[in-house]
């Protein structure tokens, strides 16, 4: 009876790892947005591993070494100030001791390649989308 047991888990434990080995995000260029508009570059760019809401619960999050970051709790995890700096700096130029990870793309140079006409649009991207995510902060 023991040994049916342990065949058993066993035999889940590699379903279990056959499963997880087979998700994969699957990359894709980014198709321009508004940079007016920090919410629909939000959701085009950072939702599907941030989630919708910022809790670091997006559909592509399973399939990341580390777990994204719970973008609603910024504020509260710096003393209750929005750390604005700091975040427009993990955007524009992602660092492995800011992510853990190259999981997140450097936004910095796919913005600047968007808005080549207009080294101002760039900027402007990273500013709208630091404020966007600033309105997600948990109350």
């Amino acid at each position: 009876m023991r040994f049916v047991s342990l065949l058993a888990f066993l035999l889940g434990s590699l379903v279990l790892f056959a499963q997880e080995s087979t998700t994969q995000i699957r990359k894709v260029p980014a198709s321009p947005t508004s940079p007016a508009s920090g919410p629909e570059m939000y959701h085009a760019y950072c939702a599907s591993c941030h989630g919708v809401d910022g809790k670091g619960d997006g559909p592509a999050a399973p399939a990341l070494k580390h777990q994204p970051t719970d973008l609603t709790m910024l504020a509260h995890h710096n003393g209750g100030k929005f750390p604005s700096l700091h975040v427009m700096s993990s955007i524009r130029d992602v660092t492995d001791n800011v992510h853990g990870s190259k999981d997140m793309p450097v936004w910095g140079s796919i913005f600047s390649s968007m808005d080549r006409e207009s080294a101002g649009r760039g900027q402007q991207r990273l500013t709208n989308l630091t404020h966007y995510i600033e309105s997600l902060q948990a109350k």
